[in-house]
């Protein structure tokens, strides 16, 4: 199978410049100005539009098992709205239960999954610790292809994590060569003041923010950094909301710490005033951790974004419909935590940071594609253009626009974050390892064609160390 990319502009994120590319066998195989369609090759003008890498997604949560209930957005439906938006792969997340074997839970998230359109890989969450714990660490590095692993800092009484076991799993991680990662939030903090506006009757999603400020964000984020800094571990600290949280991150990279910021497109663009939507469903349709917060924080996360202190951009996306969370109807901490974004996060951060010169044309690709390949070690293969790399690729029409809508969109939710936002720049086409999956509106996501991406550790050295344990 092979397809010709005739007429566009490669943009790389260090790169712009005008040649056709030849995808044969799901690879790039060449890539030239007038190059020759082998006989039997499909051939796509991509005259006045980019062709630039796949999006790599990489903070996703398909299917997610989550506060009494399951995410509407599985494995299919998420990755197929993903390739609509030009997304070509995403990083997910195995959480197991606290004391669940993590073997056993990566076997039943690898289950899941095997119905994914859309290429993948997954973080696994440590919740738990004990010697086998320690073990089975070691077989997700070297034989699964897992090169980091989460640590939830919040939520207490179900998978948060004490500063002992982020102690043992950082250090652990360092012995197999293995990204830390941390949602940065003070457990505690929230537990208390979540107890405290339930006992001053505030019940509503407005209470949701107020549980969660951002001071909590930014000691988490702090302590975790700290940890790393002693233990030597690069850390990276997922969905970052807050200027006190990016403030400790460029601290911590002042200092020549390896440590990673993400920030969601959502946090860019959505402030807190959503959840006093007297409507309780559209606001309760934005409950997630951490919140989106005042019009403040988004500028300093714009900023950190464009001067290279923050360095990916994810979603988050974990979708739950009006009727899941309806469970907090009548207390604030039951409702789902979650929103959705994989569909969007291409064109809203297009016209939001491109249009407005916030981002060029190469910084939009890092940021949404090569910079986390680089991070979690699949670059080259994937965020990039180059003969050998998997032929992820999205041509993107710069003038085209559209009218964000949940009556549109191909997300399994019945909402949209980003409900009327007019944006400028779409995907036209989009391509999954060379098989063209989206074209202007028609969506040929294959369920299943998606394959499992295995993600090196990051030292040799470190991984034969490992082995000497």
């Amino acid at each position: 199978m092979s397809t010709l990319i005739r007429g566009g502009t490669i943009v790389t994120a260090e790169q712009t410049y005008r040649a056709d590319v030849l995808c044969v066998d799901g690879k790039i195989a060449a890539i030239g100005e007038g190059l020759e369609a082998p006989t039997g090759c499909e051939t796509i003008d991509a005259g006045g539009q980019y062709v630039m890498p796949g999006g790599i997604d990489p903070h996703t949560h398909m299917q997610l098992p989550f506060m009494g209930t399951v995410a509407s957005e599985d494995f299919y439906s998420g990755t197929a709205a993903g390739l609509a938006g030009g997304t070509t792969s995403i990083i997910d997340f195995v959480i197991p239960d606290p004391k669940q074997n993590i073997l056993d839970a990566y076997r039943t998230w690898r289950e899941w999954s095997q119905k994914s359109a859309a290429d993948y890989g997954f973080h696994v969450a440590i919740t738990w610790w004990d010697e086998s714990v320690r073990e089975d660490m070691g077989t997700l590095v070297r034989e699964e292809g897992i090169n980091s692993f989460k640590h939830f800092m919040a939520y207490k009484g179900a998978i948060m994590a004490d500063d002992e076991l982020l102690y043992n799993s950082f250090a652990r991680s360092l012995e197999l060569g293995a990204m830390a990662t941390v949602h940065a939030e003070n457990g505690e903090l929230v537990f208390q003041l979540q107890k405290k506006l339930l006992a001053e009757g505030i019940t509503g999603p407005e209470a949701h923010p107020l549980s969660r400020p951002p001071a909590a964000e930014g000691e988490a984020a702090n302590r975790a950094l700290r940890l790393a800094e002693v233990i030597g571990v690069p850390l990276y600290i997922v969905h970052v909301s807050t200027i006190e949280a990016l403030e400790e991150i460029k601290r911590a990279r002042g200092q020549g710490q390896r440590a990673y910021g993400e920030v969601l497109a959502g946090h860019l663009l959505i402030d807190e005033s959503v959840y006093q939507n007297p409507d309780w469903d559209k606001a309760a349709a934005h409950v997630m951790s951490p919140p989106f917060r005042s019009k403040e924080h988004q500028d300093a996360l714009w900023k950190g974004l464009q001067s290279g202190a923050l360095q990916t951009t994810g979603t988050d996306h974990c979708c739950f419909c009006a009727d899941q969370k309806a469970a907090g109807r009548d207390d604030f901490t039951l409702i789902p935590n979650g929103t959705a974004g994989i569909e969007d996060r291409m064109s809203v951060l297009w016209t939001h940071g491109v249009n407005t010169g916030k981002l060029t044309i190469n910084e939009f690709v890092a940021v949404t594609s090569s910079n986390t390949a680089k991070i979690f070690n699949i670059y080259p293969k994937k965020g990039c253009i180059q003969v050998g790399a998997d032929a992820d690729l999205v041509i993107w029409d710069p003038a085209a626009t559209k009218t964000i809508s949940v009556k549109t969109h191909h997300q399994n939710i019945d909402t949209n974050i980003f409900e009327g936002m007019q944006v400028t720049g779409l995907a036209s086409h989009t391509f999954t390892r060379g098989k063209l999956a989206y074209i202007d509106g028609d969506l040929r996501a294959i369920r299943g064609a998606g394959e499992y991406v295995k993600r090196p550790a990051f030292s040799a050295a470190f991984d034969a160390l490992a082995k000497q344990k």
